[in-house]
């Protein structure tokens, strides 16, 4: 493997464990399995894949790559929509091997390691009968959700998982560990804090927790009509900042819970999730019960971790989607969502939309690195599909579904987008002052671009 002009090459058999924790080569046998990330649709084979178990070995990795100048892919849980844990030719930051979690059940806060899932993480602290608020999913990295934003569960109640985040330890371009807080740089603590993994390689984080002994939640199903689509969005925005929903517009899987005659065809899925008492919870998701007869119905008091279904590991879905936020979703809207989500051929086609708002909202705007606190509805528009010969076809599917319902709010959630370009990235992600600034920042602590890997801020110049 040879460098770049000017940069020292990489010498993969001099690379030792010692130094690096674990070093996988492309002649390894691990080697497929450790490149691969859960875009179905990324195949991409880096020189080496390097798994570091402390910081040091961390900021070795960091140097490894600004010596050499090959690209830095730095992977936290590998669900980045885009791929970008894993890079061609490259060298792979993977922190599977960093998962130490310290939580201090009197003060409710925990140093966790960013090679933690939320899962892993949320199992822990559950069993203390706290809880911190990532997304929804469980093998995601604490790492890549977190840099982005975080929002799922418990962000109306809560707020976003930054809002939880009180210091973290960051290995910068240069190679240093530094400590970062509210008083300890807190330039890169505001930065770090949405603006993704453009500043660093954060190796632990210090989180806020709270106390939950169980929500009211599970997944509710009901037919689907443009009525009911206003009327669940609607109701959702009228209840209490305890509940957060997540409603997807489908059509539907061979659940074995849905009638057979429904399969294949639209439906509404709604992962519910109350997080207080059960017995208020029942009364607000009586009010979604009650606006149709739910062809499943599994919501229930449960522990906070049972709102995570299992996820298969070798799942590798190829799919095409798109990001955006919405001010409503009024009759017209519905209706747009319901012919587009019918019209489609593929295997997995829908709309999801989670309404926002509460304690996420409450946050001024400029006190993070996301800008998007105003923001109503965040919609995720996608398409699974099984032949990459039919990317096209999708993706024009999805053009015209973004096109139809789009609205006055231009924005978009840095962890939900794939592929764009520098411009998309400053006008939808960061806009306006929140660019410049983060600008400013990328130029202070990463100025020749070392963390490009990702959904990318260009250091400013002078």
């Amino acid at each position: 493997m040879t460098a770049p002009l000017g940069r020292a090459p990489l010498s993969i058999g001099e690379l030792t464990d010692e130094q690096y924790g674990q070093v996988i080569r492309p002649d390894d046998a691990e080697y497929e399995t450790a490149r691969a990330v859960y875009a179905g649709d990324v195949d991409r084979r880096p020189a080496v894949i390097l798994r570091p178990r402390t910081a040091d070995q961390v900021a070795r990795v960091v140097r490894l790559a600004r010596e050499t100048g090959l690209t830095l892919a730095v992977r936290s849980g590998g669900h980045s929509p885009a791929g970008h844990g894993v890079c061609e030719g490259g060298v792979v930051l993977d922190l599977a091997n960093m998962k130490a979690l310290d939580i201090d059940v009197e003060a409710r806060t925990a140093w966790a390691e960013t090679g933690l899932t939320a899962g892993e993480y949320t199992e822990a602290a559950a069993a203390h009968g706290l809880a911190t608020g990532f997304g929804d999913g469980t093998q995601v990295g604490v790492g890549g959700i977190t840099l982005g934003g975080g929002i799922g569960y418990l962000s109306r109640k809560h707020g976003m998982t930054i809002d939880d985040l009180l210091a973290a330890e960051i290995v910068t371009a240069d190679g240093e560990l530094l400590q970062v807080d509210e008083h300890n740089h807190p330039d890169l603590f505001w930065a770090i804090r949405g603006g993704g993994g453009n500043f660093g390689v954060v190796t632990r984080f210090k989180f806020r927790l709270h106390e939950l002994d169980g929500v009211y939640g599970g997944m509710l199903i009901l037919p689907v009509t443009p009525e009911i689509i206003e009327t669940f969005i609607a109701a959702a925005e009228a209840a209490p900042d305890e509940l957060s929903t997540i409603v997807n517009v489908w059509t539907a899987p061979p659940f074995p819970f849905v009638p057979a005659e429904y399969h294949g065809k639209p439906i509404l899925l709604a992962m519910m999730c109350y997080a207080g008492p059960a017995e208020e919870g029942e009364k607000v998701i009586g009010r979604f019960r009650a606006i149709a007869p739910p062809l499943a119905d599994m919501v229930q008091a449960i522990p906070y971790p049972g709102m995570f279904p299992p996820a298969d590991p070798m799942e590798h879905p190829i799919s095409v989607s798109h990001n955006l936020f919405v001010d409503r979703v009024d009759r017209a809207t519905a209706e747009t969502i319901l012919d587009r989500v019918s019209t489609s051929n593929a295997m997995l086609a829908g709309a999801q939309m989670r309404v926002l708002g509460g304690a996420m909202a409450r946050v001024p705007s400029d006190a993070t690195a996301f800008a998007h606190r105003q923001s109503k509805i965040m919609v995720l528009l996608s398409a699974v599909y099984a032949d990459p010969a039919e990317a096209d076809q999708h993706a024009a599917w999805l053009d015209e579904f973004m096109t139809a319902i789009r609205q006055s709010d231009s924005n978009a959630y840095v962890n939900f987008i794939m592929d764009v370009g520098h411009d998309q990235v400053r006008e939808a992600v960061y806009p306006g002052a929140t660019g410049e600034r983060l600008a400013q920042i990328k130029a202070k602590y990463d100025p020749t671009n070392v963390f490009r890997s990702n959904h990318n801020i260009v250091p400013a110049t002078s």
